[in-house]
């Protein structure tokens, strides 16, 4: 009993091995008093049955082995002691009951194999030794299910080595810092030795044997470097080192920086401040192999050291000419971790790639890739269509990773290098399922921001991706979620690939507090293809994340704005949190008042915003706005009667008092023939019209305007009766509805440009597929100049771009759609 109370006062998981512990004890001296203990002892029995449940708690039937040995050291254990409840049965009682059989669902088939056979065994071994056995064989099932999750989480989930190219030429091993380089391991001993002579003084004198000790040291096995980092012996030793950093010579100096690699200091070690500071005294001493070789081990401490590279590519511009292959390719590796691009070294760094492109390593073309695209260094059209160019031709023989690299700094210059992207269709999908997560996320992206939909490509990724979306970062998760949308593609599985995402989504949701732009990113994808996480949506929307975005290092105002919208016109029963107004309507001026600068002004839309209003009658007619300013794209809007007529809207003032008055027009041969066979004579419709036209009409334009069903640019009530096709009914007339107002017909003319298209394609992007889908939401219908058709247009004569857009405006079958 007193036992008992003991293990009440441990918190579960302990009371549950101490009460394991002690039956372990009591199973040893036999089986009639267990069993006896346990009838005079109910709550004995209870405790027991808790203490199975409690381990339960913690392994839940869907639970997932994660790579945490002393976590399975512990579990291991702790099911070793409880095992032995009863003398006897051994393993009995720890697979009886409910508590017990759920814990046998959590080891698994090896578990059920490890139990004794039922069938009259030749002799009972102990329960101490059968214990160990069966524990035995249950730790190694799991240790075999942790190696099999740690390699699935390497594969998907490891950032790959950006040093591999270094494997390629032996020349790198005096550029840089070799890992797998053989050391002698230094005895432990040794290596106690060493720390007592430098407490006792012996070494504060020699900076020799200072120099010495150190690099002794740093050869202990691995596993002693946590603690000899600790000693107190070994921070004497490093301050002797620090104060002595001048007496040694430079490959003395490189040596104490790689013994500082090998036993992994923190980045603001001091010895290491003491050491780039000597580094930066003597850069003009040294030669370019241990530059690099002292930035290299930079590297591997993952210290930044602004002032020392400022330095090195100071030297290496005054050397350009005299830099070898390795040299070169080590360099632009150096410059793209150190994530700046020296201005000076662009154009030569230019010149160095067209100079060894054929001779490069293809590790070595995505390494140089890298460093581009790490530091942003502007690289021209021509260089990166070379580099495309062999990429395209040896694509099948890169690494995935290489390729990834040259992919990024092809999205960086947004190149439409059609060959490298044909290639990629016909290799990347059968890479997919062996490529990390990060690595499609990156290919996916490409696709994405070239606007190049490869069908076979993204289906690859769909199929590939619910399986792996838990190694992916809230980063992933959202670009994944932007690179389907903006293509607008919904693949075979989307119910499954869009449900795993933004599940990942939620999972990561705190993620989201450092990183707000990766939510919107991935919400917007989602409101491309008319998916709208409430959830998610309610909580991008609150005041507190909207202040979380302000400190973000992108504006995010505009992406707040499209998503808020778009909720509202789409999502028209959400009842969760909503942009405030005056938010809304600060982004809206900040918005149009780019349009007016930037938009509304580009000559394809000024040239259809003219012509526009010449053929309708005036300004009045044709507004050049965004109708959704979230959007962010302008709209060229017309209003038609049902019967055809323009109706005048863009004005200051109301038409409340004008009137159109009807004009007669005098009936010509050529005007009777054009009425009748639908059709353009000798004349145009506009010179016919001009000629009509006499000096006191010229304000009643909008008598004689254009309507559906016209061959022409002039319409009377035979040529509407005439053309019954048309939809126009005359009696009754449609252009009044119950209540006296008209019945429009909005339309939202779209000048488009290929920027709105998939590349090389008519396939719409989720943005501006998006925008139609609110704008005819929204009662719009949306009219469309592509522009395939108008662009070229735009150098043909007037009469032929009026033409054109008399026949896109007055569509007979938009006036059925009146509303």
């Amino acid at each position: 009993m007193a036992t008992v109370l003991i293990c009440r006062r441990f918190p579960r998981l302990s009371r549950a091995t101490a009460f394991a512990t002690t039956a372990k004890r009591e199973a040893e001296s036999g089986s009639g008093k267990s069993k006896q203990k346990k009838e005079e002892n109910p709550e004995m029995v209870t405790t027991r049955t808790e203490s199975a449940a409690t381990i339960q708690l913690l392994n839940p039937l869907d639970y997932r082995v994660l790579y945490n040995p002393s976590a399975y050291a512990k579990s291991g254990a702790a099911s070793q002691q409880r095992g032995a409840g009863s003398s006897g049965q051994a393993l009995g009682d720890a697979f009886t009951g409910p508590g017990p059989a759920r814990a046998q669902h959590v080891f698994g088939a090896a578990s059920s194999q490890a139990l004794p056979p039922a069938r009259n065994p030749p002799s009972k071994p102990k329960p101490g030794a059968l214990l160990k056995k069966t524990i035995s064989a249950c730790f190694s099932a799991v240790q075999s299910k942790e190696e099999a999750e740690k390699e699935k989480a390497e594969m998907h989930n490891s950032k790959e080595d950006p040093r591999i190219f270094q494997k390629g030429r032996p020349e790198y091993r005096s550029l840089s810092y070799d890992r797998l380089e053989p050391v002698e391991t230094l005895p432990v001993e040794e290596g106690d030795a060493i720390l007592r002579s430098v407490a006792l003084g012996d070494d504060s004198r020699s900076p020799g044997a200072i120099r010495d000790s150190f690099h002794k040291l740093s050869r202990l096995p691995v596993e002693q470097h946590a603690a000899l980092v600790a000693e107190p012996g070994f921070n004497a030793l490093c301050q002797a080192t620090a104060r002595n950093v001048g007496s040694f010579g430079t490959s003395e100096l490189v040596e104490v920086l790689k013994a500082c690699v090998r036993l992994a200091l923190p980045p603001t070690h001091p010895l290491l401040n003491a050491c780039e500071n000597e580094f930066c005294r003597r850069v003009w001493d040294m030669n370019l192999d241990q530059l690099l070789l002292v930035a290299d081990c930079w590297r591997c401490l993952e210290r930044s050291t602004p002032s020392y590279l400022s330095i090195l590519f100071s030297y290496a511009n005054m050397h350009w000419k005299d830099l070898t292959l390795p040299q070169f390719v080590q360099l632009v590796y150096i410059i793209g971790e150190g994530r700046r691009s020296p201005a000076d070294l662009t154009r030569k760094m230019e010149g160095m790639i067209l100079k060894y492109l054929d001779s490069f390593t293809l590790e070595e073309v995505g390494a140089v890739c890298l460093g581009l695209f790490k530091s942003l260094s502007g690289i021209s059209d021509h260089v990166m269509r070379k580099i495309a160019d062999r990429v395209s031709l040896q694509m099948e023989d890169m690494s995935t990773y290489a390729l990834v690299n040259v992919l990024k700094i092809l999205r960086y210059t947004r190149i439409d290098h059609l060959p490298l992207l044909k290639e990629l269709g016909k290799v990347i999908p059968s890479l997919i399922p062996t490529t990390n997560i990060q690595g499609i996320m990156h290919i996916t992206l490409t696709c994405s921001s070239l606007h190049y939909f490869d069908e076979g490509i993204m289906a690859a990724v769909a199929a590939s991706l619910p399986s792996k979306v838990t190694y992916c970062r809230s980063k992933d998760a959202a670009k994944f979620l932007w690179s389907f949308g903006c293509l607008d593609y919904e693949p075979p599985n989307e119910e499954e690939f869009y449900s795993s995402l933004i599940e990942q989504m939620r999972r990561k949701l705190h993620e989201f507090r450092k990183f707000p732009e990766h939510l919107l990113t991935g919400l917007l994808g989602l409101a491309f293809v008319k998916r709208y996480p409430e959830e998610l949506i309610d909580y991008a929307l609150t005041d507190e994340f909207i202040q979380t975005t302000r400190g973000s290092k992108y504006e995010l105002k505009k992406d707040l704005f499209t998503l808020g919208k778009s909720v509202e016109i789409e999502r028209p029963g959400y009842q969760g949190s909503r942009l405030p107004p005056q938010l809304c309507q600060e982004i809206t001026e900040m918005v149009l008042n780019f349009a007016e600068r930037e938009i509304y002004v580009r000559p394809e839309i000024v040239e259809a915003a003219t012509l526009l209003e010449s053929m309708l009658g005036g300004p009045e007619y044709v507004k050049n706005h965004m109708i959704l300013p979230h959007m962010r794209s302008s709209d060229l809007e017309v209003h038609l009667a049902v019967d055809g007529r323009p109706v005048p809207f863009n004005c200051k003032e109301p038409f409340a008092d004008k009137r159109l008055k009807d004009i007669g027009v005098s009936l010509t041969d050529d005007l009777m023939t054009q009425l009748i066979k639908g059709s353009f004579n000798s004349q145009s419709a506009l010179e016919v019209e001009n000629k009509a036209r006499t000096p006191g009409q010229e304000r009643g334009e909008g008598a004689r305007t254009p309507r559906a069903g016209d061959g022409g640019a002039l319409v009377t009530k035979s040529s509407l009766q005439a053309e019954p096709q048309s939809g126009h009914d005359p009696e009754p007339p449609r252009s009044l509805a119950v209540g006296g107002q008209p019945r429009l017909v909005r339309l939202a003319i779209q000048v488009s440009n290929r920027n709105h298209y998939c590349y090389c394609s008519k396939r719409l992007l989720g943005l501006h597929r998006l925008k139609r889908r609110q704008l005819r939401q929204l009662g719009y219908v949306v009219v469309e100049l592509p522009f395939w058709e108008w662009f070229p247009l735009l150098k043909r004569t007037r009469v032929e771009k009026l033409s054109y857009l008399h026949y896109k405006v007055f569509d007979p079958a938009l006036l059925g759609r009146a509303g």
